[in-house]
C-alpha cells in the first residue's frame, strides 16, 4: 500500500517547504499536515514523507518515535496522555494509569473499541508542579485523584 497525499496537502507541503534552503528542516510541519490529513503517519506515508525532504525513511522513524504529538496509528476521537516521569510516578501516576486502564478497559497506547478514547503514556508533560497530571486533547489536569480523573470521564460522556 502507498500513500498519496491529496492535491491540498501537496501545495500546503510544497508551501512549508519552499522557504527552508535544507528541505529535511520542514519535517516536523509536514508530519504535521500528513497526521492532519490521515489521523496518523503511517508507514508508507514516512516513506513517502522522506522521499519527498530526500532524508533517509529512518529518520522519520526517529521522529515519531520521539515526538508524542505524532501517532504512527489512528486514535481516537479524545486522547488522554498521562505523564509518568520521575515527579508524576513518585505522586502516583501509576495508579492513574492503572485506573484509567481499567475504566477505559484499553492499555497504554490502546484505543477504546468504540473509537472514543485514546490512552497514551508520556514521558513527561512539563507540568511537575502539579503531579501527577495528564492531558486531555492538550489541556492539562492536575493534580489528579482517581476521583477526579473519575469526573472527567463522566465530563467527557456529558459532551459526546
Amino acid at each position: 500500500m502507498s500513500y498519496a497525499p491529496s492535491a491540498a496537502a501537496v501545495k500546503k507541503i510544497d508551501g512549508i517547504i519552499a522557504p527552508y534552503p535544507e528541505k529535511s528542516a520542514a519535517l516536523l510541519p509536514v508530519l504535521r499536515v500528513v497526521q492532519d490529513e490521515l489521523g496518523c503517519v503511517p508507514p508508507e506515508a514516512e516513506t513517502w514523507v522522506a522521499a519527498k525532504l530526500g532524508i533517509q525513511p529512518i529518520r522519520i522513524r526517529e521522529v515519531l518515535s520521539f515526538y508524542t504529538m505524532f501517532r504512527r496509528r489512528p486514535a481516537g476521537k479524545t486522547i488522554i496522555q498521562v505523564c509518568r516521569n520521575l515527579s508524576c510516578t513518585l505522586a502516583g501516576a501509576e495508579d492513574i494509569i492503572g485506573f484509567l486502564k481499567e475504566r477505559l478497559h484499553v492499555g497504554p497506547d490502546g484505543t477504546t473499541p468504540d473509537g472514543r478514547i485514546t490512552l497514551v503514556t508520556v514521558e513527561c508533560l512539563g507540568h511537575c508542579d502539579h503531579s501527577p497530571c495528564l492531558q486531555i486533547d492538550g489541556i492539562d489536569h492536575g493534580p489528579v485523584t482517581r476521583d477526579g480523573v473519575a469526573a472527567l470521564l463522566e465530563e467527557l460522556r456529558a459532551h459526546e
